[in-house]
């Protein structure tokens, strides 16, 4: 599995955390967001919400690891593109619950309201229960079917409600699209990669292009 983790500026401090949960696990792990809280580039939680939907709809990573302080305004931001289905994990229940009912695509945490001592710990039990071979497998067991229903029926909903990624990317303004196509990390990952999606790849570089001019 490819996992991108996505951290914005407040919170950034809690990336070494996030990454060393993370290791050991057999995953491919692009750290490409915000890692220190003295990052020259400051990222809000509105550009990683975007920044994670266009490494999903690119196909280059099948997981997005994201959050902020309180985990709700990533939480938010990232659902506002269309195919996102984000959970909001306090605990390793939640985690639990999550991978086996829902079975999304992105996760928010809160990395600064209550994240005090062994918060790291937790991270890691967290991580324990959300990436299990039994996501999808619906919770309670005989619940799977209905449950598994409810997804396919919000997929169909959240792209009906939904323009195009790329038509997303085309309408936004500058004010969100330059800092996360700018990001020095995100930037390099997406100059490097292939977009089997002609039409999205060709907006992901118009968007890489005009982030590099002079505003």
């Amino acid at each position: 599995m490819k996992i991108a983790v996505l951290n914005e500026i407040s919170a950034a401090g809690k990336n070494e955390h996030i990454i060393a949960a993370l290791d050991g696990r057999g995953f491919e792990v692009f750290n490409l967001g915000n890692t220190s809280s003295e990052d020259s580039n400051p990222l809000l939680y509105i550009h990683t919400g975007l920044m994670s939907a266009v490494l999903i709809h690119a196909g280059l990573v099948d997981f997005v690891v994201g959050g902020c302080g309180t985990g709700q305004g990533y939480l938010n931001a990232v659902m506002q593109f269309p195919g996102m289905f984000c959970g909001h994990l306090l605990t390793p229940l939640d985690a639990f619950l999550f991978a086996r009912i829902n079975a999304g695509n992105c996760v928010s945490l809160a990395l600064n309201q209550g994240y005090g001592w062994a918060g790291d710990i937790n991270l890691r039990i967290l991580f324990d229960e959300l990436f299990t071979p039994d996501t999808g497998g619906g919770y309670p067991p005989h619940r799977s079917a209905p449950q598994a229903e409810g997804r396919e029926l919000l997929d169909a909903l959240s792209h009906a409600a939904h323009p195009s990624m790329a038509g997303i990317l085309q309408a936004l303004p500058e004010i969100i699209t330059r800092p996360a196509f700018a990001f020095p990390a995100f930037r390099s990952f997406l100059t490097d990669a292939s977009i089997e999606d002609e039409l999205l790849g060709s907006v992901v570089s118009q968007a890489l292009q005009n982030s590099s001019r002079e505003k």
